[in-house]
């Protein structure tokens, strides 16, 4: 790759960082069928839960299918699994198909997050590895922010062409997805395949033993589970306390991932100019505060500035405690990068906690579920060293 011009090569990886979003339209997603057939909070968060569900399934695997077939081959696969998955909800609409289409694109999402990672590195090197992977999630977090907004505007105007109301936006990313998959398909990118005998499943589990590798799998999980907590929750916290309906209220999760977008592009800059512990540091303080505002706020400006504190002290976590374990087993970056996408889970036992506590004590519940994975990230903070 020394003689390949990384920059053009990096573009096809950014488009598909762009399909590693389409995830994170889940929470609007669940919200809308949540609606539209009548559920619980209990029931209709079993959706992001069963997404996410699939990290813990697939993570693992992935990261030795990618030392058989290469990193480049198994993004393409991510890319044609999220494309099926994107394309089933445009046929019929039942709690049945979104649950078929919600575990295919958490399996397309796990193979994609789990290989794009390590793809990026081979392309990228060593160097600035953590701002290069918060770049990606600033490309990502655009599909993000943009899924409410596309939700939002089926659900508002008048589609007799289309008919899918709200669910235009997976006509919009399947669209995207079949230009990502040709484009990384059409990319010449070389690799060295992993000589020697295969890491095992249990080699892999193994790593965990590794203190670094644990604690930052931990991270990550707390990482993803207020990600789509707040994504999830936030919504409803508006119309909870608001009195506000779900098409406003969707606005809140637009907020999020605007502010996650802001965090994550000024976030590659400021990793380079700051040590990783200040930054990371910043990011949970303000986290912390934004609990505390979701949990007492009752205005709507002092809602709107917690779910931008945590859109942007989210922002990085991912980043800077992947690439904390990544560069702690040079030699094992495949298995690594497996172990650390299968936290990824924690976006399945998050919301479905979040979803019996606000059954249960309302809004507020749900909020003290994500507190606690803050409280985590703070004794993460004498692990960041790199």
């Amino acid at each position: 790759m020394a003689n390949q011009n990384k920059s053009i090569y990096l573009i096809p990886v950014m488009l598909c960082f762009f399909c590693m979003g389409f995830v994170d339209l889940v929470g609007i997603a669940s919200n809308y069928v949540k609606e539209d057939l009548g559920l619980t909070d209990s029931v209709a968060n079993t959706l992001p839960s069963l997404v996410f569900f699939w990290f813990l399934i697939f993570s693992v695997p992935t990261g030795m299918l990618m030392n058989k077939i290469g990193r480049k081959k198994t993004v393409l696969l991510s890319l044609l699994v999220t494309v099926v998955s994107l394309f089933i909800p445009l046929l019929g609409y039942s709690f049945g198909i979104m649950l078929v289409a919600f575990s295919l694109l958490g399996i397309g999402n796990a193979l994609m997050q789990t290989s794009i990672n390590p793809l990026a590195m081979l392309i990228i090197g060593d160097k600035n590895l953590a701002s290069t992977l918060t770049f990606g999630q600033f490309v990502k977090a655009i599909a993000s922010f943009l899924a409410p907004y596309l939700a939002m505007w089926g659900a508002t105007q008048v589609l007799p062409s289309f008919g899918y109301d709200w669910r235009i936006l997976f006509l919009v990313y399947f669209i995207v997805g079949v230009l990502a998959t040709a484009l990384l398909w059409s990319t010449p990118i070389q690799e060295e395949m992993v000589e020697g005998k295969s890491s095992t499943f249990i080699d892999c589990l193994r790593l965990l033993g590794k203190p670094i590798v644990l604690l930052s799998f931990l991270a990550i999980m707390c990482h993803v589970g207020i990600d789509v907590g707040t994504n999830t929750t936030a919504p409803k916290i508006l119309m909870e306390r608001l009195g506000m309906t779900l098409n406003e209220a969707a606005f809140a999760t637009s907020l999020y991932f605007i502010f996650r977008t802001i965090g994550a592009l000024t976030g590659s800059f400021f990793l380079r100019v700051l040590k990783t512990r200040w930054f990371f540091i910043i990011s949970v303080v303000m986290m912390a505060l934004s609990m505390l505002l979701l949990f007492t706020g009752t205005e709507q400006w002092e809602l709107y500035i917690a779910i931008a504190l945590v859109g942007y002290g989210n922002s990085n976590v991912f980043s800077m405690a992947f690439s904390e374990a990544l560069l702690s087993v040079p030699d094992k970056q495949n298995e690594v990068s497996g172990l650390m996408i299968m936290g990824l889970f924690g976006g399945t036992i998050f919301p479905l906690l979040m979803g019996f506590s606000s059954d249960a004590f309302g809004q507020a519940g749900a909020v003290l579920v994500m507190a606690v994975g803050v409280i985590y990230l703070f004794t993460y903070i004498p692990q960041v060293k790199h």
